[in-house]
């Protein structure tokens, strides 16, 4: 499994974050739902410092790789800060779905 984060400084780009938190209830949310391969996304904002983004827990790094119905990059106008890709080690969490997953808990 693998995470993927991505960030935004908004500041100078063609948007703002009411704008896309809009976009999230109007099309992102219903978009990424059932995105096959995709185990959870979370979409991350801090209006103080004008900053936006994603995290993506992923079943694989094929799955991370594939083409995103995203238009995230349209709306703010240039790519991301920060896009990177990481090794999930381990996690807990309420939702049995997601809960001890990761490379550190891999044969547990």
């Amino acid at each position: 499994m693998v995470v993927r984060l991505v960030l935004w400084n908004v500041a100078d780009s063609k948007t703002n974050i009411d704008e896309l938190r809009r976009y999230l209830s109007d099309e992102a949310v219903d978009a990424f739902e059932g995105l096959p391969g995709l185990l959870f996304k979370a979409w991350l904002s801090d209006e103080t410092t004008e900053r936006w983004g994603a995290v993506y827990v992923w079943e694989s790094r094929e799955a991370a790789e594939q083409p995103l119905p995203s238009r995230a990059r349209e709306l703010i106008g240039k790519d991301p800060e920060i896009a990177e890709v990481f090794d999930l080690e381990a996690t807990v969490s309420v939702a049995s779905e997601l809960a001890r997953l990761g490379l550190a808990l891999e044969g547990e």
